[in-house]
């Protein structure tokens, strides 16, 4: 397994779960610095992602590109995939396409979080899946044609009431047959919604491809309650080498917050085990 850390470039939600917030170069100056393999980038748009800068900067510093994250397209845009009005569902479409084609020039992997909308009082839920669905087959199939995967993440019930947690939402994956989309396993969403958080992994394990390393209260793993240990544990039995990768609140500040995922992820995972 490989450690990531993630970068804010949205000042519309500053202070929220992401480590960094000071731009890209500081960002990855730091990642690179203390010891990380790669960072997450939460951008305001595709048109953000200069391929060409980021590929270099990330290399100067010794680090890949783990994920690209959506949640702009909701939190400052306002887009969602299941929204009621057929142009916004078409302009999140793009949104995300936009951020596929730029993100597999870098390697990388879109996720598809808050962007995913949720069944508002009134609406059909059968409808809204099915809304969902076609987005996700298309944008899997855009993803599969740049070389990656898509990344859904089942959220906790307080930000959406579509699925909420890792069986349902594997199901639905395995129910429309998306080859190319795989489960966000975020601890702290995680730690909300599943009985067990160790044996919900082992269950989704052949779909998990990608994973948020943070402790029950969304701090730096090892600041909660979590069971870090059980956690790894199950991974490495579904045979889990992909990134644990730091979306937590930047507390008591982002370095220290870095410095605290990373001691844990080196506690927890064995490099020779990895």
């Amino acid at each position: 397994m490989k450690s990531a850390v993630t970068i804010s470039l949205v000042p519309e939600v500053k202070g929220g779960p992401f480590v960094f917030w000071d731009g890209l170069e500081s960002g990855c100056r730091h990642a690179g610095g203390l010891g990380f393999d790669a960072v997450e980038i939460f951008p305001p748009s595709a048109d953000a992602l200069n391929v060409k800068e980021i590929q270099s900067l990330v290399s100067s510093h010794g680090l890949r590109v783990a994920a690209i994250g959506s949640g702009a397209g909701w939190v400052k845009h306002k887009l969602r995939l299941t929204d009621p009005d057929v142009v916004i569902r078409r302009a999140a479409r793009k949104f995300i396409g936009d951020l596929i084609a730029a993100a597999g020039e870098l390697g990388a992997p879109v996720i598809i979080g808050s962007m995913q909308g949720r069944t508002d009082m009134g609406r059909n839920r059968a409808e809204v899946i099915c809304w969902l669905e076609e987005a996700l087959v298309e944008l899997g199939n855009l993803a599969a044609r740049k070389g990656q995967v898509l990344l859904y993440e089942a959220l906790n019930r307080y930000e959406t009431d579509i699925f909420t947690r890792q069986s349902e939402a594997a199901a639905f994956i395995r129910g429309i047959h998306a080859t190319h989309l795989r489960l966000l396993c975020d601890l702290f969403h995680m730690n909300i919604e599943e009985k067990c958080m160790a044996e919900t992994l082992v269950e989704v394990g052949p779909l998990i491809g990608h994973v948020h390393w943070a402790d029950s209260n969304r701090q730096a793993m090892g600041w909660g309650h979590s069971d870090a240990g059980a956690i790894v544990k199950a991974l490495r039995l579904v045979g889990y080498t992909g990134y644990l990768s730091a979306e937590v609140f930047p507390l008591p500040d982002s370095l220290a917050a870095a410095q605290q995922s990373l001691e844990s992820f080196r506690r927890w995972v064995s490099p020779a085990l990895s």
